[in-house]
């Protein structure tokens, strides 16, 4: 495939992370050019994956149609790692992989995640939800790790973390909208706890202690992200700390919303992220405390 290809293909994978990963976006801002493609790369891999198993119907009334779309995308990003990208989009995030040195274990560990997206549709435990992630969010930390070229290898763990906190923050954002694809993201066990009962599309009391709870889990895989800020060299810092500042602050927006999952999603304002990506690129990221 050739160079013009190449950059067409991150071309769009850049127009998908400014389309529907915005915070991600904002954050990559601070990156020279040539880490932010890769960043924009491995979004992109997510980000068509994950449509494919949250189109309409995949896990109530098309879940082989939609098994076999994932299959085939699956065949076509291994195709690329070989050598053979069906297009260019695949061949770009290819040519991340090989640049970035991204362990293509991961890869294994991300599609199984998407596999479970067709046939689980909630989680008893935490732990059980965690595997989950394990493949759907703490594997996405361990593949961006190599693109921000981290100081130490301590910066791993932190990465993991982070990775999960901006899923669980997904989760606890987009509750109504999983409710409508028939998944619930939530531990089973930690609703049971408080009485609390996504179904019923109801902020009482019960739904805001359990929400209250998971937002404090989720400041805490925030707060272990954080440690990992100082481990980057200063340009991945600035787009660490400010992605995980911005995407911390839904929880915010979620809480201002007295908790209301169910009727829109929480959103951090366009402006915010400006001031927040300034303040980043003038004074540097926060720190841990």
């Amino acid at each position: 495939m050739s160079s013009t290809d190449l950059d067409a293909g991150y071309a769009e994978c850049a127009r998908l992370t400014r389309a529907y990963g915005t915070t991600y976006y904002w954050g990559t801002a601070l990156l020279p050019a040539p880490q932010r493609r890769h960043v924009y790369a491995v979004y992109a891999l997510c980000r068509l994956a994950d449509d494919i198993v949250d189109a309409d119907g995949a896990t109530t009334g098309e879940v082989a149609a939609t098994a076999s779309a994932l299959a085939r995308f699956r065949a076509g990003f291994d195709a690329a790692i070989a050598g053979n990208p069906p297009d260019a989009v695949l061949a770009a995030i290819a040519h991340t992989v090989r640049e970035a040195g991204i362990d293509t274990e991961c890869f294994d560990r991300f599609f199984g995640a998407m596999e479970m997206d067709l046939s689980v549709t909630a989680y008893a435990t935490w732990d059980d939800l965690c595997g989950y992630m394990e493949g759907s969010a703490a594997v996405i930390g361990e593949m961006m790790l190599p693109i921000l070229e981290p100081l130490t290898p301590q910066a791993f763990e932190p990465a993991r973390a982070l990775g999960l906190a901006f899923q669980l923050t997904n989760f606890l954002r987009d509750v109504g909208e999983d409710l409508g694809r028939g998944r619930v993201y939530l531990p089973a066990e930690d609703l049971a706890r408080f009485g609390a009962d996504p179904w019923r599309r109801t902020v009482d009391q019960a739904w805001r202690e359990a929400m209250a709870f998971e937002i404090g889990r989720n400041r805490e895989l925030y707060a272990l992200a954080r440690t990992g800020v100082p481990m980057l060299p200063p340009a991945s810092a600035r787009c660490v700390g400010t992605a995980l500042d911005l995407y911390s602050q839904i929880l915010d927006r979620i809480e201002a919303r007295d908790y209301d999952v169910f009727s829109g999603r929480a959103r951090v304002p366009t402006w915010r992220k400006a001031v927040t990506t300034a303040g980043a690129l003038l004074l540097g990221p926060r720190r841990a405390a």
